[in-house]
């Protein structure tokens, strides 16, 4: 099984254009939440695809913090991934009314 490797990486998302400083956990945009398919295993940059990911679900883990479900639009590649602190609060809520049926 592949480990995490931490990445540290600023980057401007292609949603909406905000310039976003990584903390090497940082993987999505902390104002629109999409992401990008950049890794196979988190951290590892080695996807080929790099299509967009949108955020489509947000569900609350046992431990109380946001899960956001991001879905590659280019492959269909699913992956859940914990919400940051400084996350869009009202964005997660809202997707949190859009559960994930997969």
């Amino acid at each position: 099984m592949k480990r995490f490797i931490k990445t540290i990486e600023d980057f401007i998302c292609e949603k909406c254009g905000t310039c976003v400083t990584g903390n090497g956990y940082t993987n999505h945009c902390p104002i629109c939440l999409w992401s990008k398919h950049v890794d196979e295993h988190p951290g590892d940059r080695a996807a080929s695809c790099g299509g967009a990911m949108e955020p489509m679900s947000a569900r609350v883990s046992s431990g109380g913090s946001f899960r956001i479900i991001h879905r590659c639009l280019l492959c269909g590649f699913i992956r859940a991934q914990t919400a940051a602190r400084e996350d869009n609060s009202e964005r997660l809520i809202e997707l949190s009314a859009h559960p994930f049926r997969g």
